[in-house]
């Protein structure tokens, strides 16, 4: 019996059609983009290239896009290159609770260099309440940051609303959207957005590549400096063949995105109605119905996260205890300590993400495995002695 992957959110397999569209530019056309005789041209037309492809998904202009080496490069300097640039007009960011570590942690250094940082709440189904960013924003305000899709509830947050706040103030507007781009439709005109983060290996492309889009006009300072690449924006040698794969995934995101939101989306409510209807003090976390297509995180009492996990994996199973950035570490999840859930149910936890290669068979395997784990580690759990 094969082995069930259930944690695309942490990454995905790199898609065979995104393999065979990179492997050139590591022996072929391995020229640096940045050189003006013929082989580095065609490395540098390759990137132009998926600069229009990248571009295409999101709705927004080839010029408007820089490269990265991923999401939370592509956080950092939406953060900390808008804070340097706009520091004169004012030092208050607003961000929230609830959002990736490279959001969190680079909020939390912009704090010791000075800025001020106002960190929103969410209610209990994890979502941010526009009224409060509009409250929240001051004549200091220079940039709100809210995720459009959380990483370990899936919820989907009112960005097109946020939106309305942020202009009417002028203050600029970046999401973390890695885990959204390629599971849902995103448009950063209609999100009204001016600053979007994303990662190739969440879209089954390969590790390494993501990009950051910046809409025209958006004051921003590099936090790397060198040799001017990406127009000034980012310096340093193009990574050409993980860029080529970002681009092929998006490409095949955009062709495939709708079926696979339709395919996943009954999977995903079997899973988490089978488990809630067979495993008593079972609770769903996060948004019933807006959240993403493949997102399915559950709270169970008296029982640790990181157990279920393990003796998960001894059926072959994978799945994750809540972000895979942080993973080892054993405190109880941010997310759900903001939405008010209790720290000994947060521990508790684990995120169910769905995929390309998830089929049913895989759902009734985790539906006959979990229930007597979860049987077994209550059996031998403290938590449910004490309470009795």
């Amino acid at each position: 019996m094969g082995r069930i992957y259930l944690d695309y959110a942490a990454t995905t397999p790199v898609h065979p059609e995104v393999v065979k569209a990179m492997l050139p530019y590591f022996s072929e056309v391995f020229g640096n983009p940045s050189a003006i005789y013929s082989c580095g041209q065609e490395a540098a037309a390759a990137l132009e290239e998926a600069r229009v492809k990248v571009a295409g998904l999101i709705g927004s202009r080839s010029e408007e896009i820089v490269f990265t080496s991923g999401g939370t490069e592509a956080d950092n300097m939406a953060l900390i290159g808008v804070a340097n640039a706009m520091h004169s007009r004012g030092n208050h960011i607003i961000t929230t609770a609830i959002e990736h570590h490279a959001i969190i942690e680079a909020a939390r250094f912009l704090e010791k260099n000075g800025f001020e940082l106002t960190y929103l709440g969410v209610d209990d189904q994890g979502i941010v309440d526009p009224d409060e960013v509009r409250r929240a924003i001051t004549d200091k305000t220079i940039l709100v940051s809210v995720m459009l899709a959380n990483n370990e509830l899936g919820t989907i947050q009112p960005l097109a609303e946020i939106s309305r706040a942020t202009r009417q103030a002028g203050v600029y507007l970046h999401t973390d959207a890695v885990q959204a781009v390629g599971r849902i439709p995103v448009n950063v005109d209609e999100l009204g957005v001016d600053l979007l983060s994303m990662s190739a290996h969440k879209l089954y492309g390969p590790k390494g590549a993501g990009a950051l889009y910046i809409r025209k006009g958006v004051r921003m300072e590099p936090i790397t400096h060198g040799g001017g690449q990406e127009r000034t924006r980012r310096s340093g040698t193009q990574n050409v063949a993980g860029i080529v794969g970002l681009s092929r995934a998006v490409e095949l995101a955009g062709q495939e995105m709708a079926a696979e939101a339709e395919r996943l989306t009954p999977l995903r409510d079997r899973l988490i109605q089978g488990i809630l209807e067979g495993i008593d003090h079972s609770y769903l976390n996060g948004h019933a119905v807006k959240r993403l297509p493949n997102n399915a995180n559950l709270s169970f009492d008296f029982v640790e996260g990181e157990s279920m996990c393990l003796n998960l994996d001894l059926k072959g199973i994978c799945v994750s205890t809540g972000s895979a950035c942080s993973s080892s570490n054993l405190e109880p999840s941010h997310v759900l300590l903001a939405m008010g859930v209790p720290s000994q149910l947060a521990h508790g936890s684990l995120r169910f993400t769905l995929g390309k290669w998830t089929e049913p068979a895989d759902i009734d395997r985790v539906l006959e495995a979990l229930p007597p784990i979860v049987a077994k580690l209550r059996a031998m759990s403290p938590l449910l002695k004490n309470r009795r």
